[in-house]
């Protein structure tokens, strides 16, 4: 998103974002937990953990618990720092969920091999204290009904992004924040309240590269942005994997980084239907052909574990098509990215960005597949008033071209490109109206329509 970085600065300071000490731990008076294996193949299976803390609030936790089976053994883990000895396992907190309240849950996952019968855990503790609350299967998500479930496996099928049907379909959801600085804001409660109460069809999951991101903690976004694709996962959402680079606009500047961070998410991720990538989020400062040739070398890493799956690039100007450098898209439509099953990004702030950039979308749009990736109600800073009136055009134009959204933010950021008001995410109410802003209500209004996605 285009801001200036002291704008992030200020708002991690306003929130306590800033780095802190370690962990208090304190003892837990309840918990419960529930427990479910969401994929099982020969000597393999993934597990999906959520605990939920029923005494009082705790800062810095130890789930634990016993591997039923001595074959079983954890191999990969994420939404928590995972450790086995023997049957024993631990998961301990992370930045973004160290913190449970009372009542608040954390949802992790891990996979695991075994050599035997694969039953599945019976005790656990949180941090020593035994979870006595009941131990739960959580109903599985509904196959039919679901974005996920209509539409199956996405495409690109001439200038749109079309289903299991060969239907072209039009996609609408909501951004993360930047998930190093508000984490908080994507639990069980809060996603529950997108897929249900929103109806949201996809959760872009913006993960920043640099601004304190990817490239502090390499291993650590990868577990945390497989754990959101996992979560959209289960509620039928589909998930827009953001490489969310901003400062330096050049993608070039990022490109073993991208092509290590998208080898791994694509081979783990390859076997979903929910999973798009987004392998640049807003170049700047750069030729639309050096973008054309990080796309070029990134895509055939994600081809390798992943054919099927979308890609989508970013363009000239901040993801504007050039627009915003004095362009007007013919650049990409003359010397398009050489690739299949390819979108191209587009963003705006409808306060900032008007006819001219609608202009141009209307035009590219019958040349281009176009995916409007991140847009916001109000100015290019985040910041402003809600520009309402061109928001509504801008909503309606992409709706009469059928091109796909996600708007910024899905986050109680103190911004009024925020959905949610200050302090929601300290909380567990994601579904009332009194949470929401005024950007929050009108995107709730537009996305909560019924989709009327086509079969046939």
């Amino acid at each position: 998103m285009k801001r200036l970085l002291a704008l992030l600065a200020t708002c991690a300071t306003v929130l306590g974002l800033t780095a802190a000490a370690g962990p208090q731990a304190a003892a837990a008076t309840g918990c419960k937990v529930e427990y479910s294996v969401t994929g099982q193949w020969a000597g393999g299976f993934q597990a999906g953990v959520k605990v939920t803390n029923l005494g009082t609030p705790v800062t810095g936790w130890t789930l634990g618990f016993a591997m039923p089976d001595a074959g079983q053994r954890i191999t990969q883990g994420w939404n928590a720092t995972w450790s086995q000895s023997g049957p024993t396992v631990s998961a301990v907190g992370v930045d973004w969920n160290r913190t449970l309240a009372t009542g608040a849950a954390a949802d992790l996952g891990f996979t695991g091999s075994f050599t035997g019968g694969n039953p599945r855990p019976t005790a656990f503790t949180l941090n020593g204290v035994a979870c006595t609350g009941s131990l739960e299967e959580p109903p599985p998500a509904p196959a039919d009904g679901t974005p996920v479930g209509v539409n199956g496996q996405l495409h690109v099928c001439g200038v749109h992004l079309c289903n299991q049907y060969d239907r072209p379909v039009q996609l609408r959801g909501m951004s993360t924040h930047g998930v190093q600085w508000f984490g908080t804001c994507y639990n069980a409660a809060s996603l529950d309240a997108l897929a249900r109460d929103w109806k949201s069809d996809l959760l872009r999951i913006a993960m920043y590269v640099q601004e304190d991101g990817y490239e502090t903690d390499p291993a650590g976004f990868t577990s945390r942005v497989n754990g959101l694709v996992d979560q959209a996962e289960a509620r039928g959402m589909y998930a827009l994997i953001d490489f969310h680079t901003l400062t330096p606009g050049d993608p070039n500047y990022n490109l073993d980084r991208a092509k290590t961070f998208f080898a791994s998410v694509a081979a783990r991720n390859a076997g979903k239907k929910n999973v798009i990538y987004e392998i640049a989020n807003e170049p700047n400062g750069v030729s639309w052909s050096a973008i054309k040739n990080y796309a070029e070398q990134v895509i055939p890493v994600i081809r390798a574990a992943d054919p099927d799956a979308v890609v989508i690039v970013g363009t000239r100007g901040w993801s504007s098509l050039g627009v915003s450098d004095g362009s007007d898209g013919s650049e990409v439509v003359n010397n398009p990215v050489n690739a299949t099953n390819l979108m191209y990004a587009f963003h705006f702030y409808a306060a900032s960005h008007k006819d001219a950039y609608r202009a141009a979308v209307s035009r590219a749009a019958s040349q281009l597949p176009l995916f409007v990736t991140e847009f916001g109600t109000v100015s290019a800073t985040g910041g402003g008033e809600m520009d309402r009136a061109s928001t509504t055009s801008w909503l309606d134009l992409l709706d009469q071209l059928g091109i796909s959204y996600a708007n910024w933010t899905y986050s109680d950021a103190p911004e009024s490109s925020a959905a949610l008001r200050p302090g929601t995410c300290d909380g567990g109410d994601y579904s009332g109206s009194g949470v929401l802003t005024e950007s929050g209500a009108l995107l709730k209004n537009r996305i909560s329509t019924a989709d009327n996605f086509p079969t046939g």
